[in-house]
């Protein structure tokens, strides 16, 4: 089973006005000691999706090789019984599979309109991440089923990072979740430095975080590290 850091950044190519400034906060956080990214860029340019998940794996590398062990880092999450990697930040494409392994991603992560995570898991095969979108209890239950490594749950809280969020689940909705399933737990939706904590008192492993993350990226996710430990 898959080890989760308390912090799981999603970076939002919609959230930024431009390739460079994605790169940029995806460089602080990797200073703060982020050790875990997902790249979501729902704009449907399979082109530019390529150009800036190669350009994050390579601008991220470097980070890592220049400060291995960042001040606040987590240690880098691994599977049991697999070495760390030389990267010690895994990089997490959201829904394309395909791009996942030209990128040289580290895995994927899937909605419930997406593939199915079987279908996934034969795509990218036994080693890469796999984590799953679920917005209720049933969809838990059946993603719980599945291959994959870890299971996430949202909204949380009301959330302005989709045009069309599911109901919100709140923090009964975190704590039937971690009943549910013995996976690690993400937590998403509305989370931010005000309610992180009593997100992870409800169960969840991990919070994944957009919004309140943008706005000065490492500053915030220091102050993320320290209301998490």
């Amino acid at each position: 089973m898959i080890v989760l850091p308390r912090l799981y950044p999603i970076l939002d190519a919609g959230c930024f006005s431009n390739t460079p400034d994605l790169l940029t906060a995806a460089e602080e956080l990797a200073s703060a000691g982020v050790t875990l990214i997902q790249y979501r860029n729902k704009s449907g340019n399979a082109r530019v999706m390529l150009e800036q998940a190669r350009e994050l794996k390579l601008r991220l590398a470097s980070v890592g090789d220049q400060n291995p062990h960042p001040i606040g880092a987590q240690p880098a999450p691994i599977r049991a019984g697999h070495p760390h990697p030389d990267n010690p930040i895994r990089l997490i494409m959201n829904d394309r599979a395909d791009l996942c392994l030209i990128a040289d991603f580290d895995g994927v992560h899937v909605g419930q309109d997406d593939l199915s995570p079987e279908s996934v898991r034969r795509i990218i095969g036994p080693e890469q991440w796999l984590g799953v979108s679920t917005h209720n209890p049933e969809q838990l239950r059946e993603a719980d089923l599945t291959s994959a490594d870890y299971l996430a749950i949202g909204p949380v809280f009301s959330t302005s990072s989709k045009d069309k969020p599911d109901p919100v689940v709140g923090l009964e909705g975190v704590r039937r979740a971690r009943q549910l399933t013995r996976k690690p737990l993400v937590a998403i939706g509305g989370i931010t430095r005000a309610n992180a904590a009593s997100v992870i008192g409800a169960g969840a492993d991990s919070v994944a975080v957009i919004s309140d993350l943008i706005r000065e990226p490492r500053k915030s996710a220091e102050e993320f590290f320290r209301i998490l430990r």
